[in-house]
């Protein structure tokens, strides 16, 4: 088959961020396929374009044998405003459907992977005029996220983005959600048939996401060794709510002088989460830069636990974020700060303690619970493991959306 895959955040080599679609592409042409990928040429959390994209519209380039990317062209404003970040998604619309007109080849099968939702327009005009089955992946639900962090008010924009949602929804021969909640939600309040949606989730990074020694050169780079890491991974945005983490180091700060709260990451919060940190003399909090993936899971190791928050809201508890299955491949115990099905699966593979989101002391009592118990700890990250391993081998997951797609390109 030749496999086309719109994503704009698409990681490039050296990047740091979620690689599921990375791991799935070389999975797929290892399987003998041809794979195609329009990606953006700014990164979803720094919103910087590599110099070597800068006055260029459209790069080829060869990730690995069997699998293409074009670098279609992202406005620089993504990062600098919401109408700056709306210009750039318009942009890559734009752009890679160009590219999937011109440069790439017809494809048998084609997938858009959203957020953003505007991948859709993509998808559309290819499955058009190249006459070709589409499947639309949904990765949060757009675009309630949006409206219900504050950065869409209801009116005439978010309208028009529910009408958008629904034309994806209606174009797409098929609908892939990465959680059970998405599909409950796609079902029961946006009028989709249960038979056109399929289940495939993130999955478990068991290629790169490795165990290794806790004391490694990262606890001695960064002045930790002999400390108590807890540590966060991922995007500094508005719906992470990472300055939370803050409220807990400065409670921990004087009784526990031990403890270390690791955040890794970029994104458009973190001047502001940094600069409050030094505000209140935090000198029990550690900022990382983002990490390539491949690097990635020294740092992992180097914590004792880790942990995934986000805002509280309802929203959230529809969402499988990534870090948690790296957590687990790494065996490392979880603060999920993250109700709903997120919290469910910690709590299924016995991986860890669930936290209330924006609620330190309880964040605190699950912290401390770890600490003292370095036994709960081992059989924690352990059972983590063994749960990720069984039921979410990202592997096995392309094995699965391989065979969607060889259904779809056969019609």
């Amino acid at each position: 088959m030749k496999i086309l895959i719109v994503h704009q955040y698409f990681l490039g080599k050296e990047d740091a961020g979620g690689s599921r679609w990375n791991q799935f592409s070389r999975y797929f042409a290892e399987a003998g396929h041809e794979v195609t990928i329009l990606a953006g040429m700014v990164h979803y959390a720094s919103g910087k374009k590599p110099d070597r994209y800068k006055g260029r519209y459209i790069v080829r380039e060869q990730e690995m044998p069997g699998v293409t990317v074009y670098r279609c062209h992202v406005s620089e404003s993504y990062n600098k405003s919401f109408i700056g970040r709306a210009w750039a998604y318009f942009s890559f619309a734009v752009s890679s459907t160009i590219a999937g007109l011109l440069r790439a080849k017809r494809p048998d099968v084609i997938i858009a992977t959203s957020p953003p939702l505007t991948v859709a327009t993509t998808m559309r005009w290819l499955s058009l005029f190249r006459r070709r089955p589409a499947v639309f992946e949904v990765r949060d639900l757009w675009p309630e996220s949006a409206i219900d962090t504050g950065v869409i008010q209801p009116g005439r924009l978010a309208n028009m983005l529910y009408k958008l949602e629904a034309k994806a929804y209606r174009r797409a021969k098929w609908i892939n959600v990465l959680t059970p909640a998405f599909e409950q939600a796609l079902i029961e309040r946006k009028g989709v048939a249960p038979e056109k949606i399929s289940m495939i989730p993130n999955g478990a990074d068991l290629d790169i996401m490795t165990p290794g020694p806790l004391d490694n050169h990262v606890r001695a780079e960064l002045g930790l060794t002999g400390k108590f890491v807890v540590s966060y991974f991922g995007a500094h945005g508005r719906a992470n709510k990472v300055g939370q983490l803050l409220d807990v180091a400065e409670k921990l700060k004087d009784p526990h002088p031990d403890v270390r709260l690791m955040l890794v990451g970029d994104g458009m919060e973190k001047p502001g989460v940094v600069e409050d940190a030094k505000k209140r003399g935090l000198d029990n909090v550690v900022f990382v830069d983002a990490v390539p993936k491949d690097r990635v899971c020294d740092y992992i190791n180097a914590s004792d636990a880790c942990t995934a928050v986000l805002m509280r809201n309802d929203t959230f508890k529809t969402v499988y974020p990534n870090k948690v299955f790296d957590y687990m491949c790494c065996k490392k115990p979880i603060i999920i700060g993250i109700d709903g099905v997120a919290r469910k699966l910690v709590e299924d593979a016995g991986a860890g303690y669930f936290a209330e989101p924006e609620n330190a002391d309880a964040f605190i009592d699950a912290l401390l619970r770890l600490k003292n118990n370095p036994d709960e700890m081992r059989r924690m990250g352990d059972s983590g493991h063994a749960y990720a391993a069984g039921h979410y081998s990202r592997e096995a997951m392309a094995g699965k959306y391989l065979g969607v797609l060889e259904r779809l390109s056969a019609t």
